[in-house]
């Protein structure tokens, strides 16, 4: 439903990154499955966030935002896949590194191996 960028700094604490990408999808359209650890917080808006990490690499996979009841966020680099859409929105771009130059809703052309 919509690929959006967060520059807010926890998410850069979770991803080790300057940002964060999700993709949101209806709750029901998901299945997950396998063995995960869960760490719960409280984001800005006062609602909970329930993330889900692979516990053998510590990669944030999947995470509940309560803010979004019925939606599940998955972490774009979980796809692996170089073509997946960019993303349409970006938030907390108060937080956003000053080298950050990013042109939301466009794609870069890829790089040659």
């Amino acid at each position: 439903m919509l690929v959006a960028l967060c520059h807010c700094l926890e998410c850069q604490k979770r991803t080790g990154g300057p940002f964060g990408v999700a993709a949101f999808y209806p709750e029901a359209a998901v299945a997950t499955a396998g063995a995960a650890t869960t760490y719960r917080r409280t984001g800005d808006s006062g609602e909970d966030i329930t993330f889900h990490f692979c516990p053998t690499c510590g990669s944030s996979v999947f995470w509940y935002p309560m803010i979004k009841p019925g939606m599940v966020a998955i972490a774009v680099g979980a796809f692996a896949d170089p073509a997946f859409p960019a993303p349409a929105k970006q938030v907390y771009t108060g937080h956003r590194h000053a080298w950050v130059d990013l042109e939301i809703g466009s794609a870069p052309e890829p790089t040659p191996p």
